[in-house]
């Protein structure tokens, strides 16, 4: 199995895609604008959008 076909991911850039799904989900930007095609840093995107979107969603209901 050949490791140069894999690809990496840093703590660092699947930090960067969670912190950019979670402002896209806390300004009620729609999950499908989710710009990532592989999928290790889609779900890290994704999971931040779903944490934003339940605080904006939290934040609404207090208001």
């Amino acid at each position: 199995m050949a490791e140069d076909a894999t690809p990496q991911w840093s703590l660092e850039s699947l930090t960067k895609a969670y912190q950019q799904g979670y402002m896209a989900g806390l300004t009620g930007q729609p999950k499908t604008r989710q710009p990532y095609p592989d999928e290790i840093p889609a779900a890290a995107w994704e999971a931040g959008w779903d944490d934003g979107f339940e605080q904006m969603r939290l934040q609404q209901h207090s208001a």
